[in-house]
């Protein structure tokens, strides 16, 4: 009887769980094992991280407003943590995934995340985001189609492809984080990857007249990335879960942490292409290649893997400002995506943030508003759920730049629920950033070089301006974006620079509001792993 008690609380706790989240909608289930593994993809052998023996990851498949049941086991010998780049967790930043949210889970043991992708489409990622996990793999593609009542403004694909393309390095993860913690910057990365491959290791089959839908992410570390197909154009669709206006590119700039969706049509002789990915803004130009095998082919590759821009800022700026809205398009809301005026909302505050590569204690860190951000014993939602005090406090990190020299602090900005921000970006130094901003969506309204001054509000675009979670800023430039604050919780603002994210150009946006009601947050989790300061607090009861 004891048994069957318990088999029955654990059915009943799911069935809740998945109630509480959307009874009327569908549900998926996953189980992963996250494992070290041997790889080779860069012809040496390395120690990565798999998940159920799979390098990258295998696929999330979804429709809007699904409900995801995902029970990872950590098999690894240390703490692990899966976060989900652009999934928005509507009302529920305890599934996000970071160590500002989640406690990692322990060596032997797994932790079920039940999260949805409430009112989402598109094209995303997930990855390990503990120290550098993400340098050994752990990464894979998330897929979230509409429901068939919505219409999307193509026609559907002969075929879907998921290319999780960035750079690599030939050193262990662990190094890598040695390197960092002893002070000092990592090199240039040792190649790049096509879905965990190195050159021509990955061919994707089509067949010649018909249309394929290319999922196209930036998974990499420290590097951005142009992508092209030898002889082919692609028709830009969709932008991180915005349908964009149909443009026609020979070749995309992908910034860190960014994905896009182009339809490609084979409509070239029969025979093999180059797909390639190489390297933007670097000394030294990195390139990797993938085949576009047709399956009538009568040939393989010829002549050279068509050559991509390099170092050109101008060129990859006025590329960003291209993307647009599809004003006309339906989105996963009952209201079209064309429907929501942002331009005509007034902000409610400006957050100037300004980034630095500061000296702190003789070792490099990475600073925005002058702090470097520093993990805390305990995350910060479990502490601010709990009432913990001292982990962090509330204006940690100022809305402007200090001027002052940079310091280290646990930085947690406030921000009133229902809120409209004005957020700009602004990027003093020689390098192209790369920001992402979990919990959100929001539009990019301008981008330019020099100096930000409210005058620069005047070449807004606030109109059809693209709608997405990661954006760009060009060295010594800046870059706009407006934020509704529609998403109570502790949302994680960082640079998708992987290093700079792990010395410090993070912090953390606490989306509040008063009512303390589900309607606004869902309660903690009932199995929330409870660690640091926490260690010994009830969640909730059955």
């Amino acid at each position: 009887m004891g048994l069957y008690t318990s088999v029955c609380c654990v059915i009943l706790v799911a069935l809740l769980t998945v109630t509480c989240t959307s009874g009327e909608d569908p549900y998926r289930f996953y189980n992963w094992n996250v494992t070290y593994g041997d790889i080779y993809p860069l012809g040496l052998k390395q120690r990565g991280i798999l998940i159920n023996g799979q390098f990258p990851g295998p696929q999330i498949e979804s429709v809007t407003n699904d409900n995801l049941i995902i029970n990872v086991f950590n098999s690894l010998d240390e703490p692990f943590l899966l976060s989900w780049n652009g999934v928005q967790q509507r009302r529920n930043s305890w599934q996000d995934g970071v160590f500002g949210t989640n406690c990692p889970i322990p060596p032997g043991q797994n932790f079920t995340y039940v999260l949805q992708v409430k009112d989402q489409i598109g094209s995303y990622f997930y990855f390990p985001s503990l120290g550098f996990h993400k340098a050994a793999g752990g990464f894979g593609g998330i897929k979230i189609a509409s429901r068939s009542v919505i219409p999307v403004p193509f026609p559907p694909p002969a075929g879907d492809f998921t290319i999780l393309a960035g750079d690599w390095f030939s050193k262990n993860h662990t190094d890598l984080k040695a390197i960092l913690d002893s002070g000092n910057n990592l090199p240039l990365s040792d190649g790049l990857l096509i879905n965990g491959r190195g050159s021509n290791g990955f061919t994707f089959t089509v067949d010649q007249g018909k249309t394929y839908r290319l999922r196209i992410s930036n998974v990499g570390l420290t590097t951005s990335i142009n992508f092209r197909i030898q002889g082919h154009k692609m028709l830009l669709v969709e932008v991180e879960g915005t349908h964009s206006l149909q443009n026609t590119y020979s070749s995309l700039d992908i910034h860190l942490g960014q994905s896009y969706s182009v339809l490609v049509t084979a409509d070239q002789p029969a025979q093999d292409y180059y797909i390639v990915v190489s390297t933007r803004f670097t000394s030294q130009v990195l390139s990797t290649t993938s085949i576009l095998h047709y399956s009538n082919a009568a040939g393989s590759v010829s002549g050279p893997p068509p050559g991509g821009p390099t170092t050109q800022i101008d060129w990859s700026l006025e590329q960003a400002r291209s993307l647009r809205r599809n004003l006309t398009a339906s989105g996963p809301r009952p209201n079209p995506q064309g429907s929501y005026h942002y331009g005509l909302i007034n902000t409610t505050r400006t957050i100037r943030l300004t980034s630095s590569a500061p000296i702190i204690d003789g070792k490099q860190r990475y600073a925005v508003n002058s702090v470097s951000f520093i993990q805390p014993d305990t995350p910060l939602k479990l502490a601010d759920y709990f009432k913990i005090s001292g982990v962090f406090s509330i204006g940690s990190i100022q809305d402007n730049p200090t001027g002052g020299g940079a310091y280290l602090q646990t930085s947690v900005m406030n921000a009133d629920f229902r809120g409209f921000a004005e957020l700009v970006f602004e990027n003093p130094e020689d390098t192209v950033q790369s920001w992402h901003i979990d919990g959100h969506s929001f539009f990019v309204v301008g981008m330019d070089g020099g100096q930000w001054e409210p005058a620069s509000r005047l070449r807004y675009n606030l109109r059809d301006t693209i709608s997405r979670c990661t954006v760009q800023v060009y060295p010594n430039s800046w870059t706009a974006i407006y934020m509704p604050l529609d998403n109570v919780g502790m949302w994680n603002v960082r640079s998708e620079n992987w290093a700079r994210q792990y010395l410090g150009q993070q912090f953390y946006l606490r989306v509040y509001s008063p009512a303390n009601s589900w309607r606004d947050e869902y309660p903690i989790p009932r199995n929330a792993l409870l660690c640091g300061r926490a260690l010994g607090r009830q969640t909730r009861p059955l």
